[in-house]
């Protein structure tokens, strides 16, 4: 929703304090009256306001911006007279505060959609934006017509105020829409030529210096453009509203609208990017081109983004920088774009400089939780579950691979031809692999899974995503609390690595964990964490660290847990043996359909540890060392759930005998088209219920059973924030014979 075409917006921004902002405002917007006799409105939105034009103009509004913006009425010409308030010379005034006491807090979103309606009923609106611009204020900047900015001729006022420009360029102002207004001048300071050369840009009128005329109008509460039409304070204000109105304003309008498509002649382009037009490229991917290769002549952006070292700060003065410096270019190359246009280009023109180009906009979409690029045309972004194909692209694959290289390189990792694929990660720990040629045939590849904002707790896991009941969330917290040592089983993106992370914040925070990834995203809260990542080989072959090395060093870090992010070869003996030595209550990941698959997986890894052990040994090891398989599965409709918790009870001859205590049971679809089922418990009793009631952790049987329609809540010893039930069944002994019997009439998962 935009303002009326009709009405003009003169937005007056003050280069430094105190240099005469509010009452130029309250003067210029009398001037237009008094000179157009047209329907004119001033609105005071400086964020530090304590009510300085009620001052100026003598007036006690009763409502203010904040009333406005909290009006859910439709704002029709009779509601609007209840807002704004009527001067004595038939000027209309919309306040900030009505009273010093009060601060304006108002929405900048909310504002935007009355001044859609505040339009309608007036030709010109001037607007007192103050020296800081925050939210409030940008929301009048996105559709004013010229931005006035109030200066002094003193040294340290142009300082502030070239500041001050340089940030409206970064808000997206085309430089011909920013003028200058000199105020209390004289013949001793600098002369407006000087300063017009000093801040490159025109200026549109010089006030002279009148303190006493200026003090004597605040004093009577008159605005002396009332009081003394004759003087030359108000012949300066008379014309710089006839330069607005005489054709400027109507021409600075123009740049709103949208012109035709600008050509791009051959002539125009670096010798380095006549390839690209003769790909075929768009007028505007070619002007995006230009505009970055003159960035990178006027800036040296590598050595400036290594400078930053992830210093926030200086982050952001770069990209306040680089910023400034790409609007002016834009100004420079792309003349005659709507202003909507050139934002847009400003915006990706600075995302590929110092961001990700293209897949910034998707990153910064919450909705999307993964992100797959096959070549440079075709990007793929996962949405509640379902994969769609995404309206944004790279230039060329060369802009994508070095996309690519922006990512790994402050890792100290390589991607290059003789190492064509790499695992990293984005500075908010998102996962990141990449492929590229000679590999990756028709262009480079990346897959980005990202890192949630919100941090996922078992409760996210329980009501918002319906991944596990509250029962089985409690179990499995006794379970950790306990020191079990559990595998987390499932495919790729079924959520093994979110799991892990919710089941690992419930290890005590007194324990020492030790952390083991391939490229870190484990978020552990505890404070008593070390994380270590592996490293490539360098360019010389030498020097790769790998997760074998990594779990044998933790093992002499006295760690009392130990966590791997992901078994996926040899190192899973060596979880394993860590898991059989004293470091109970550790966990890990794999890839497997099942729980029976999952053990088939960990003795398949372990044969590729290089040790010739015999199938038998490596069994034992599987059965002495893991206490519980939890498998987690992405169904058909997008949805993550825990599709079974199952128990590894021992070897039995040459087989690791297991047995199931939840499953999730499919029962069909909904009008919705989603998955209808039911977590179940299997009857069967863990055999380590016993151990953990020796300790006082009690359990209620009926947990276990079938037949309960609703399982109840877990009780454990004094100190668990589990919630103890009002009654508890009597425990009764469970003969492990009978349950390993009952478990083999049942069949594996």
């Amino acid at each position: 929703m935009s303002v009326n075409p009709g009405c003009n917006i003169i937005a007056v921004v003050g280069g430094k304090g105190g240099v005469g902002k509010s009452v130029f405002s309250a003067n210029l917007a009398l001037t237009i009256l008094r000179e157009l006799r047209q329907q004119t409105l001033l609105v005071d939105l400086d964020a530090n306001s304590c009510g300085d034009q009620n001052v100026i103009l003598g007036m006690r509004p009763p409502k203010g911006v904040n009333d406005l913006c909290q009006s859910t009425v439709a704002m029709t010409e009779d509601n609007l007279k209840s807002f704004i308030s009527k001067h004595s010379s038939g000027l209309s005034f919309l306040p900030a505060v009505t009273s010093p006491d009060q601060t304006l807090d108002a929405s900048g979103d909310l504002f935007k959609k009355q001044l859609y309606s505040i339009s309608q009923f007036y030709k010109n609106i001037v607007v007192d934006l103050g020296n800081e611009l925050g939210d409030l204020q940008l929301s009048i900047l996105d559709h004013c017509t010229v931005v006035l900015v109030v200066t002094s001729p003193e040294v340290l006022v142009l300082n502030q105020t070239r500041k001050a420009i340089g940030q409206l360029a970064r808000f997206s102002i085309p430089a011909n829409m920013i003028h200058v207004v000199v105020n209390k001048a004289t013949r001793a300071t600098i002369s407006p030529q000087a300063i017009m050369n000093s801040l490159k840009k025109s200026v549109i009128g010089v006030i002279p210096q009148d303190e006493v005329s200026a003090y004597g109008a605040l004093q009577r509460a008159v605005p002396f453009v009332l009081t003394q039409p004759n003087s030359a304070l108000t012949k300066s204000y008379t014309e710089i509203t006839r330069k607005l109105t005489g054709g400027l304003l109507q021409k600075l309008k123009s740049i709103s609208r949208p012109k035709r498509e600008q050509k791009i002649e051959s002539g125009d382009l670096p010798p380095d990017m006549q390839a690209s037009r003769d790909d075929g490229l768009d007028a505007e991917t070619l002007l995006k081109l230009q505009i970055h290769s003159q960035l990178i002549k006027e800036m040296d952006l590598k050595k400036d983004l290594t400078n930053t070292k992830g210093d926030k700060n200086k982050e952001r003065e770069l990209r306040n920088k680089t910023q400034q410096v790409i609007s002016n270019l834009v100004d420079r190359f792309a003349k005659g774009v709507s202003r909507e246009e050139r934002a847009k280009i400003i915006k990706q023109v600075l995302d590929e400089s110092l961001g990700l180009g293209p897949l910034e906009e998707l990153l910064a979409d919450k909705k999307v939780s993964e992100i797959m690029v096959n070549g440079a045309k075709q990007i793929y972004a996962e949405r509640g579950g379902k994969l769609t194909l995404t309206s944004v692209s790279f230039t060329s694959n060369v802009h994508l691979k070095n996309v690519i290289e922006r990512i790994v390189t402050p890792l100290g990792r390589r991607i290059d031809e003789k190492t064509p694929y790499v695992d990293a990660r984005l500075a908010d720990g998102s996962r990141v692999n990449a492929v590229i040629e000679p590999l990756a045939i028709d262009g480079p590849s990346l897959t980005i899974r990202k890192f949630p904002e919100e941090t996922i707790t078992i409760d996210h896991l329980v009501s918002k995503f319906g991944t596990m009941t509250t029962s089985m969330a409690e179990f499995l917290k006794i379970c950790v609390e306990q020191h079990l040592n559990i595998i987390i089983s499932g495919g790729t993106g079924s959520g093994k690595t979110t799991l892990l992370n919710v089941m690992s914040s419930f290890i005590q925070a007194n324990e020492r964990i030790i952390t083991v990834e391939d490229a870190a995203e484990l978020q552990l809260k505890q404070e008593h964490v070390v994380r270590l990542e592996t490293r490539p080989a360098n360019m010389e072959g030498t020097g790769e660290v790998t997760i074998r090395d990594l779990i044998k060093n933790s093992l002499r870090m006295r760690p009392d847990r130990v966590v791997v992010g992901e078994c996926r070869d040899g190192a899973a003996l060596d979880m394993l043996s860590a898991m059989n030595t004293g470091h109970d209550g550790s966990m890990t990941t794999v890839h497997a359909n099942n729980p029976r698959e999952a053990v088939a997986r960990l003795e398949t890894l372990c044969l590729m540890s290089g040790m010739d052990l015999p199938v038998k040994s490596i069994r034992d090891q599987i059965g002495g060392a893991v206490n519980l398989i939890i498998q987690i599965g992405r169904l058909s409709d997008g949805s993550r759930k825990v599709k079974s918790i199952t128990e590894v009870v021992g070897v039995q001859g040459e087989t690791v005998t297991l047995q199931e205590i939840f499953r999730f049971k499919e029962e069909g679809f909904d009008k919705n088209r989603k998955i209808v089922g039911q977590f179940q418990a299997m009857g069967l009793i863990p055999t380590f219920i016993e151990k953990f009631e020796k300790r006082g952790i009690k359990i209620p049987r009926s947990l276990f059973t079938t037949s309960s329609s609703a399982t109840p809540n877990l009780a454990s010893k004094p100190g668990s924030n589990l919630t103890k039930p009002s009654k508890m069944r009597r425990p009764t002994a469970i003969n492990p014979k009978l349950r390993v019997k009952k478990k083999v009439s049942g069949g594996d998962s």
